[in-house]
C-alpha cells in the first residue's frame, strides 16, 4: 500500500459526500427491473419502455437532490484539499442533471465531474480514467473514495488507490473488495495527508 499522499482525490457523491437518500427498493419496485438496475436499464433497447424507466429513475434522483444533505465533514475535507491544491473529481452513477442540482444546492465545486451521462457507470474504470486524464494524474497516484463496493471496484479496475467510507459499519462484502483504506468517517481521509 502506498504511503505517499494521493495527488488527486476522486469522490463518489451519494452516501459519500451526501447522506444516503435514494430508496433503491422503491426505485426497483417502481421500474420493475432486476439488479443490477442501472446496467439493465442501459441495456434496454431505445423506446418507450426505456424512456419510462429513466423518467422514473430521474424523478427519484431529482427528489434526492432537493432533499440532499452533506455528510459530516464533507465541507471540511473539500476545503482542506483545496487549501493544499490537491485536485478533486466527482464520479457518480446519477444523471448530470441531478448531480448539478446537488452540487449547486451545497455550493460544491470539483475540477471535473463525470456522471452516467458522460461515461459507463462504476464499477467500470472509464469514468476514473477520464478524471485522472483531465487532472493529469496517473491512476496509481489518485485515490477513489466511496461508500459502496462499486466505488472500490471502480478504483481497482482503474488502477487507483481506494478508500471505503463505512459510516461505522462493517459491510459483508469487505473481504471481497479489500479497499486500501477504511474510513469510519469522511474526515478520516485527512490522516492520509
Amino acid at each position: 500500500m502506498a504511503t505517499t499522499p494521493p495527488r488527486a482525490v476522486i469522490f463518489d457523491m451519494d452516501g459519500t459526500l451526501t447522506r444516503p437518500y435514494l430508496d433503491f427498493a422503491a426505485i426497483h419496485a417502481a421500474i420493475g427491473i432486476p439488479e443490477p438496475l442501472l446496467e439493465n436499464m442501459m441495456a434496454m433497447l431505445p423506446g418507450p419502455e426505456r424512456n419510462r424507466a429513466f423518467a422514473i429513475l430521474e424523478r427519484f434522483e431529482d427528489e434526492a437532490a432537493e432533499a440532499s444533505e452533506l455528510n459530516d465533514g464533507a465541507r471540511r475535507v473539500l476545503d482542506f484539499l483545496a487549501s493544499r491544491s490537491v485536485p478533486s473529481g466527482l464520479v457518480t452513477r446519477n444523471s448530470r442533471r441531478s448531480t448539478e442540482r446537488t452540487l449547486s444546492k451545497h455550493g460544491l465545486r470539483f475540477d471535473i465531474c463525470v456522471t452516467r451521462d458522460d461515461a459507463p457507470a462504476k464499477p467500470r474504470p472509464e469514468p476514473l480514467w477520464i478524471i485522472c486524464e483531465s487532472l493529469r494524474v496517473e491512476p496509481g497516484h489518485a485515490l477513489m473514495v466511496g461508500d459502496f463496493k462499486f466505488d472500490v471496484l471502480a478504483g481497482r479496475n482503474a488502477g487507483t488507490r481506494t478508500a471505503l467510507l463505512t459510516h461505522g459499519r462493517r459491510p459483508g462484502y469487505l473481504e471481497e473488495i479489500s479497499p486500501d483504506h477504511l474510513l469510519e468517517r469522511l474526515e478520516d481521509l485527512l490522516r492520509l495527508f
